[in-house]
């Protein structure tokens, strides 16, 4: 953090936030939608010598403990981190050690609503002379779903298949039947692709309405792949959402990007992502950071899951529908 302060001040804010381990996050704070972000490492080793701790070293500043004593970062397999050689320190180092932790809490919980979990393919890199990510092909992303289907067998998945049923598209599976009940997807877990651009398209190559696929993506409502996506600004996109709401689609916005909110206490974001209906709202805060604020984003009444505010039942509307 000392070193990027000294060339980048602002991306140390952006950067000072943290998550609890997976399990505790699904536990002690309630929360049903987690992101991981991943990168290819077909060899191993990629990701093992992060070079931020050298260069800070280099300036005298403090040993940086490791984040890999076990070695793991050694092994081939898609790795778990935000930014390699600055910000790579995670609770789970791996995709497969990831998905085990949350199978295993949701084997101990399966009444659970579904689990959703957001999988962002990152190819991010500083610059020259660091570590250089890879991309994802065709190759990758059929890893990636053999990774998936390694921890979690397929009846334990909500796909797209599941959605679409018989129908051509999944829009007009959502038109005839919509999606499952909720007790027929309770202890489950769906899949969403946090891209948008080239990673997505290779991966609707030849799936056009996902057909087959573990993994539903963000596409245009008129998408025959269409049934969830992305409106990440809930105040800009607060309509839109409702609109797609009354559609039958699953919709994630976000309560704060990336600590703004945080630090100024500004629940404007967050508010308007609890009142516009959608589906998932992420935060980098389920618990507030006393250092910034008291700013949180959680349930106006507590609990995993509640009846949706715009499109269910006013009557279930203190009811935590999170099984035990």
């Amino acid at each position: 953090m000392k070193l990027i302060a000294s060339s980048k001040p602002d991306a140390v804010q952006a950067l000072d936030y943290g998550h609890r381990p997976l399990t505790e996050q699904l536990s002690r704070l309630n929360i049903r939608q987690i992101e991981l972000d991943c990168y290819v490492d077909t060899e191993g080793g990629r990701f093992a010598h992060p070079l931020g701790p050298k260069k800070a070293a280099e300036l005298g500043l403090p040993p940086v403990p490791s984040n890999d004593p076990e070695g793991k970062l050694q092994k081939p397999g898609i790795k778990v981190l935000h930014i390699p050689d600055v910000d790579y320190f995670s609770s789970v180092l791996t995709l497969l050690d990831g998905l085990k932790e949350v199978r295993a809490w949701s084997l101990a919980h399966p009444r659970h609503v579904p689990i959703f979990i957001l999988i962002e393919l990152k190819t991010e890199t500083i610059g020259p002379g660091f570590t250089q990510a890879l991309p994802w092909d065709e190759t990758q992303l059929a890893e990636l779903e053999s990774e998936i289907l390694s921890v979690f067998p397929r009846p334990e998945i909500l796909t797209p298949d599941d959605v679409r049923g018989s129908a051509s598209s999944l829009p007009a599976a959502l038109r005839d039947h919509g999606w499952p009940t909720l007790d027929s997807a309770r202890g489950k877990v769906l899949f969403g692709m946090d891209n948008e651009g080239v990673e997505r398209e290779t991966y609707l190559r030849g799936h056009p309405a996902l057909e087959g696929r573990i993994l539903f993506v963000s596409v245009p409502p008129e998408n025959p792949a269409a049934a969830w996506m992305k409106r990440n600004d809930p105040i800009q996109d607060f309509d839109q959402i409702q609109k797609l709401l009354r559609d039958g689609f699953l919709v994630r916005t976000r309560a704060d990007e990336p600590t703004g909110q945080a630090r100024n206490n500004d629940t404007r974001m967050r508010d308007h992502a609890l009142a516009s209906g959608a589906q998932f709202v992420s935060t980098d805060y389920a618990e507030p950071n006393p250092k910034l604020s008291p700013y949180c984003v959680q349930l106006p009444r507590g609990g995993a899951a509640r009846i949706n505010p715009v499109s269910g039942p006013p009557a279930l509307k203190d009811v935590d529908l999170d099984g035990p």
